[in-house]
């Protein structure tokens, strides 16, 4: 990897945060796409990394907050509104995280994110945006691709192709969860979302790793072993771990190998990437 390039570029994570809920163990860690890929960007060697977001003023944005700044993030781009934060009800079996419920995005909903000025020149600045389906900024991208150089979007296990016909011609990449698709499948729907204009596409597939599309060319990238303790914010940690080593100048297969070493080290810890807090 080149430093000056890292020195150069950074990310900027614009999106979703929650508080993920395990039920059985009464206690709640601070998550969410947007904010996982800034936080664990910047443990797995991105060194310019900036969140904007919005929190609810409830304990559990406080939590957010708090967190945040603890991984050594700005705060300067986050805002607060009066509300509810984000919330996800979950429980853990067998190390796979079990999703029941969640208020969907409570506040952050409602409020959707503007960039303002501030926020374009730091996209202007570091050049690479990441995004979600859960963030609910839509409308904006449009703004934000005209301000970057380049936009990486996390579509999830999303597939309506209304919805993916409108986000993908902004994108320069975009990541879907496809652990369901075969590999015809997933070679399919990559083609797909290729002729929906996207230039780069990968496709996570749980245990069977990850395969990756861009220029003509498809790459597949195996697994790495970890000792399962939580696979929350493993997917993530990939694209945390991509984006990473992307930004700091690696070539395709050593950035898939890195994601794939982000996400096993994911699985090691609880949480997206940590920080508990007790729940009632």
């Amino acid at each position: 990897m080149s430093n000056a390039i890292s020195r150069q570029a950074g990310l900027v994570s614009i999106g979703d945060n929650v508080v993920d809920h395990y039920i059985d163990q009464r206690v709640y860690y601070p998550g969410g796409n947007a904010l996982n890929v800034a936080v664990l960007a910047r443990r797995f060697g991105l060194g310019d990394v900036a969140y904007i977001g919005l929190i609810g003023d409830d304990e559990e944005g406080a939590h957010v907050h708090s967190s945040l700044l603890a991984e050594g993030l700005s705060d300067a781009h986050l805002r607060r509104a009066k509300g509810e934060t984000g919330k996800a009800k979950v429980n853990i079996i067998d190390g796979d995280r079990v999703f029941i419920e969640s208020n969907q995005g409570g506040v952050r909903k409602r409020l959707m994110l503007r960039m303002d000025v501030d926020d374009i020149d730091l996209i202007s600045r570091l050049g690479h945006v990441h995004s979600s389906c859960f963030s609910y900024i839509e409308p904006e991208l449009p703004r934000i691709r005209a301000a970057s150089r380049e936009l990486s979007f996390d579509f999830s296990t999303e597939r309506d192709r209304d919805y993916l016909a409108a986000i993908c011609p902004v994108l320069t990449l975009a990541f879907f969860s496809g652990s369901d698709l075969s590999n015809d499948e997933a070679d399919s729907f990559i083609g797909e979302m290729h002729a929906l204009g996207v230039a780069s596409v990968c496709v996570t597939q749980g245990e069977r790793g990850a395969v990756f599309s861009e220029g003509g060319r498809v790459t597949r990238q195996g697994i790495v072993q970890a000792k399962l303790v939580d696979t929350m914010g493993a997917g993530d940690a990939f694209i945390a771990g991509f984006l990473a080593a992307r930004i700091n100048g690696a070539s395709l297969e050593p950035a898939l190998a890195h994601a794939a070493g982000s996400a096993a080290k994911a699985c090691e810890w609880p949480g997206a990437f940590g920080h508990p807090h007790p729940a009632e």
